[in-house]
């Protein structure tokens, strides 16, 4: 165990580097005009670079896990944190492959964030106080994503884009030279047996199952909140740019007050699946009133915005409710494989998106842009129903994971 200011100063860097990868995230729904006006790309391509970080995500999630296990977070944060950077810089190019391979650069690099923040609060802080840390960490990382959309929008129109981009990027540059510096070497001998682990964790139907299931949920952040929301406030609902900006952030502010709400609701009804239904409901139903009740005002959308918050903190239920139908030793193994499955439909969610925007006029056609999105609510349905239907169970929050041998019952 870390020494209290080490541990802490650790902690810091990695839950920063958390709400860094988020500013990242949610960047090209600011810079969607610029992007599109240096490179004279159409909606479909642009959904298509907005997608391919979560394709860099979500297959980095394994080897990245291994490699923090293996060498440390003192090289693997800091080269992560490099890695974006580097990608962030690939849109002061004029070249489109550049920024879209860029684009996935940044994927790699923020999936080191997350899986870090868990790596560095086991090596810094006693178990008690892990569950208290995460929540930190993860508001922390939310900001990064809240405070992304207007202060960005207002230095790019100050500064200009090209100098917000190197802004950035030095930004990263920075706090991977602080990760390096203050972070010590790894904590614990590499488990040689990791791989027959993850062939174990494959093997299971029932964690497959219910990691597809969460993916289909996961479109009104990952598909919506990131990158379409502003264009479709300011075409379909006519809302000014300085208002499309700031609303979306309610999504995430409602996502911060979702993860106490939705742990209530799980030991009131005494059953994840239970909560997970009603969360997928509420969501659905908030984008079903969206794309129908056109227009709407501001306010009355900031209330949708942030059902679909409190909503979408599902994530955190039915990444508990996956790990909970896993063997005790490949528990680790199983929240890196749902967060890998989960953000691999990111990507689907932006490609179905994009190309359906470009199919129906572009992301200037108000009926196009609503075309796009149907995609959301339909698999929301899918992945709500899935989940009430599903026969894997799981205990209530405040248990513990099953026993080794329980995870063949859900197979």
């Amino acid at each position: 165990m870390l020494s209290r200011r080490a541990g802490f100063s650790l902690w810091l860097l990695a839950s920063l580097f958390y709400a860094f990868q988020y500013l990242l995230r949610v960047l090209p729904s600011v810079f969607m005009e610029d992007i599109l006006d240096r490179f004279q790309v159409t909606a479909s391509a642009f959904g298509q670079f907005s997608g391919i970080y979560y394709i860099g995500y979500a297959f980095a999630h394994l080897p990245i896990g291994i490699a923090l296990d293996r060498y440390g977070p003192k090289k693997v944060l800091s080269c992560s944190i490099w890695l974006c950077s580097l990608g962030l810089l690939s849109l002061l190019a004029f070249d489109w492959i550049v920024p879209t391979f860029g684009r996935l650069l940044i994927g790699i690099g923020s999936s080191a964030a997350i899986l870090g923040v868990f790596k560095v609060l086991r090596m810094s802080f006693p178990e008690e106080r892990f569950t208290r840390m995460l929540s930190f960490s993860v508001t922390i990382g939310l900001i990064g994503a809240i405070y992304g959309g207007s202060p960005l929008q207002w230095m790019k129109t100050e500064l200009s884009y090209t100098v917000v981009v190197a802004l950035l990027s030095l930004l990263g540059l920075l706090l991977g030279l602080a990760t390096y510096l203050l972070c010590p070497q790894k904590d614990q001998e590499y488990e040689r047996d990791t791989y027959s682990k993850v062939r174990r964790v494959l093997k299971s139907k029932g964690i497959l199952t219910s990691c597809l299931l969460a993916g289909c949920m996961v479109g009104p952040l990952e598909g919506f909140a990131d990158v379409w929301a502003k264009p479709f406030l300011e075409q379909v609902h006519l809302i000014v740019s300085t208002w499309s900006s700031s609303l979306p952030s309610l999504i995430f502010i409602g996502m911060c007050l979702g993860a106490p709400i939705l742990n209530g609701l799980t030991e009131w009804v005494g059953d994840t699946r239970k909560a997970i239904f009603l969360a997928g409901s509420l969501m659905f139903t908030a984008f079903v009133l969206l794309l129908t009740c056109v227009p709407m005002s501001p306010w009355l959308i900031g209330s949708l915005f942030m059902a679909i918050g409190v909503g979408s903190a599902y994530q955190i239920l039915a990444i508990y409710h996956i790990s909970s139908l896993a063997p005790r030793d490949v528990v680790g193994i199983t929240t890196a494989l749902a967060n890998m499955v989960i953000m691999c439909f990111g990507y689907g969610f932006h490609s179905v998106i994009g190309e359906t925007i470009s199919f129906f006029g572009g992301a200037e056609n108000p009926i196009a842009l609503s075309y796009g999105l149907i995609v959301i609510p339909l698999l929301l349905a899918v992945g709500a129903i899935g989940f009430i239907r599903s026969k894997s169970t799981a205990p209530i929050l405040s248990s513990a994971p099953q026993d080794p041998d329980d995870v063949e019952a859900h197979a």
